[in-house]
């Protein structure tokens, strides 16, 4: 397959040209907001994972296979919310998937009035549901970054959007591990299924293309265009007609290309860190540290909040790199090999048993994610320009593979071991695999071109 690099440095308007706005940070910032949400919603099974396995008698491998439910739907629909993502536009169909998810989420709420197999049912379905609803969202942020944001940019607003699923953890696990303490885990997915519900309004209020943002004026909308941005990714055809699904067979020649492969196979390691973090990791304090419920819900917003100044760091100091003349592939890969480097430190949690310690080194670990989580601004860089979004769901399908694997794999490990010794030792590999991949298999970072 030919591939060859698109991106350009984003010009400077001459002075004497109108002053360009700057709403294309709005933009990310809702995007920042949204993701939160987002990932909250996913994490309020892992915090009122050990009440509802108390109330409902479920052990380790249940609520493994529980946890995994979420994986199942959103690998599942990545591809189809791929293709209604460049079929119908970034604004209407992630508006859909906000609402829906948080209506799943809201129902959560109401498992606690079935017992025994049923509940697993209702519990395992409507959790699927949740995870199909939320199968558009990555793939259209990284789709409304490409649209939005010159590729000197790219780096730092995808590592925002991205960054929010740690300030997920330390804005909503506090507030999660207050509400099932004082009121009950049924609590916990009434408010976050309200909550995102309410942003649906938001997001219509404020979310456009470029070129039809009421905010953005042609200055900055030129400004993006001329650095590489995709503006014209959901405007219609020159003929007026609107805009037809992308081909299928395209996948193909994504999976066949050496460097797609390689960053498909370091996305699913890197997300299984993600899993772990959002799935067992409160267990881990409750189960292993003998923390309560309310503690590791503080507890984990320390390596959260780490994760996040990771994030945004990781963005900035990629996006620094290729400021100073450094190639796309040095300035992406860096980042990401330093970041998982660092992540592999969670494994000195067997060998330590302060919990200051532990907190040290799980801080240090999810400070290392963060850096290293710029699959997505890689996304944006290598997408081809004809299937942003069903590039971006390639990606999300094969990254979220872990959602499923990792899950499971650990209760397995736990249910067997007794431990937590031998999970973490599984994720931290993830961790080295990811750094084999980028240095050895992934190559040259550049734009696909299709045939």
């Amino acid at each position: 397959m030919q591939a060859h690099v698109t991106t350009m440095p984003a010009p400077a308007l001459s002075s004497a040209a109108t002053k360009k706005t700057n709403i294309r940070w709005v933009v990310v910032a809702v995007l920042f907001v949204i993701t939160a949400i987002n990932y909250a919603d996913r994490a309020t099974i892992s915090l009122a994972g050990p009440e509802i396995a108390k109330d409902l008698n479920f052990n380790a491998i249940t609520m493994g296979y529980i946890f995994s439910a979420f994986g199942w739907a959103y690998v599942i629909a990545q591809l189809p919310g791929g293709w209604l993502l460049d079929r119908f536009g970034s604004k209407l169909v992630y508006a859909l998937s906000i609402f829906f998810w948080s209506l799943f989420t809201l129902l959560v709420g109401a498992v606690g009035f079935f017992t025994g197999l049923t509940a697993v049912i209702v519990l395992f379905s409507l959790r699927f549901l949740v995870g199909a609803s939320e199968a558009p969202s990555f793939p259209a942020n990284s789709r409304i970054v490409a649209a939005w944001f010159p590729a000197n940019e790219r780096g730092t607003a995808a590592a925002i959007f991205n960054s929010a699923q740690y300030a997920a953890t330390v804005v909503f696990a506090p507030l999660m591990g207050w509400l099932i303490h004082s009121f009950g885990w049924h609590w916990v997915f009434a408010v976050m299924g309200v909550l995102g519900m309410l942003f649906v309004l938001v997001w219509n209020k404020l979310i456009y293309d470029p070129k039809d943002h009421p905010l953005a004026n042609a200055a900055e909308v030129t400004y993006i265009e001329q650095g590489g941005g995709l503006v014209s990714m959901d405007q219609p055809k020159d003929d007026g007609s609107k805009k037809e699904g992308p081909d299928l067979k395209y996948i193909s020649q994504l999976l066949r290309n050496r460097m797609l492969a390689g960053i498909y196979l370091a996305q699913y390691c890197i997300n299984a860190l993600t899993y772990f973090f959002i799935t067992w990791f409160p267990v881990y304090l409750v189960k292993e540290k003998h923390m309560t419920i309310l503690k590791a819900g503080f507890v984990a917003a320390i390596p959260a909040i780490c994760g996040f100044v990771g994030g945004v760091l990781g963005g900035m100091i990629s996006d620094a790199m290729l400021k100073r003349g450094y190639s796309l592939s040095v300035a992406r890969k860096t980042p990401i090999v330093t970041g998982m480097l660092l992540s592999m430190t969670m494994v000195a949690c067997n060998y330590v048993s302060a919990e200051s310690a532990v907190i040290f080194f799980m801080a240090l670990a999810f400070f290392g994610k963060g850096i290293g989580a710029l699959g997505w601004a890689v996304n944006s860089d290598t997408a081809p320009k004809q299937i942003a979004g069903l590039s971006g769901a390639v990606l999300n399908t094969c990254g979220n593979l872990s959602s499923i694997t990792t899950p499971i794999a650990i209760g397995y490990i736990i249910e067997s071991t007794g431990s937590f010794n031998g999970a973490l030792v599984y994720v931290g590999a993830h961790a080295f695999v990811a750094i084999v991949c980028y240095l050895f298999v992934v190559g040259k970072i550049q734009r696909v071109t299709l045939k």
